[in-house]
Order: structure tokens, then sequence, then C-alpha cells
């Protein structure tokens, strides 16, 4: 046996081969679609993945106003944040967000699950959220994913 079979493949900006793929969050648990979402957008389903390179998929997600939280989540969570102003504490529900801003909701929940380096930021810019079931990647020709077949 060549002693060439044996040499590991590391992946590089150029020999990623990344895709695009459409996400229905229509009735799908929050959590569960994001880490889902998260590990597409690492790449990790991959069998080039390499840690330190982003070779994930570009994720557009549909329907991101018909997720649902299990339990009392929707309600009993809060996110709080700071404007940088004197007096500048924010506190949101995930019920507040779903009615003023739903993309919002799913963005922070996949962010969270990424690296948190300028890596992480990267595939951040590769998640794209709409409301509704229309998106402007058709050129791109997006194949449709099961989220729940993705492991």
């Amino acid at each position: 046996m060549s002693h060439l079979s044996y040499k590991t493949i590391s992946a590089n900006s150029a020999t990623a081969n990344k895709e695009w793929v459409v996400v229905d969050a229509k009735d799908q648990v929050l959590g569960r679609m994001a880490s889902n979402v998260a590990y597409l957008l690492r790449g990790k389903h991959k069998p080039n993945f390499t840690p330190h390179v982003d070779c994930g998929d570009n994720v557009i997600v549909i329907n991101a106003e018909a997720v649902s939280l299990s339990g009392n989540k929707l309600t009993d969570r809060e996110r709080i944040w700071h404007t940088g102003f004197p007096s500048g504490q924010r506190f949101r529900t995930p019920e507040e967000t779903l009615k003023v801003k739903p993309r919002d909701l799913v963005e922070y929940a996949v962010k969270g699950m990424l690296p948190k380096n300028k890596l992480g930021r990267q595939m951040f810019k590769n998640l794209f959220v709409y409301t509704g079931s229309e998106h402007p990647h058709e050129a791109q020709q997006p194949k449709t994913l099961d989220i729940n077949a993705v492991k």
C-alpha cells in the first residue's frame, strides 16, 4: 500500500465546496433547529471538515416567525442587553421578540452556538434568516433540506 494514501487533507478557502441549503423553521423547536443550523454553518457534516477554516454551507432559514419554544420558555425567558447609554439596560421575552423581530430570535440562538472568535463571526455571515416562505437567493439554486435528518 502506498504511503501517500495516508495523507491528511486539510481544506482551505479555495478547496471548500460551499453549498446553499434552505431550512424551513415552521413548527420546529428553536434550540434543536439552531444547533443543526450551526452544525451546517460550521461544516462538521462534511468529510473534509477543518476546524480553522470556514468550510460550512450557506444556510437560508425561512418562516422564522413560525418557530416554537417548548414549555414556558416563550414567556419566562428574558434576553438582556445594554445600549451603552445611562439607564440603557433592556429586557425582552421571546414572545415579544417574535412579534417585533422574529428574525432576531433565530439569529441569536444560532450565533450563541458558533465559536466566539473571528471564524465564528465569518460563519455567521453565511446565515440568512427570513420571515415568510420567500427569499431572494433563487439564483444560487439552493436545495431544500429536512433539518431533522441532518445528523
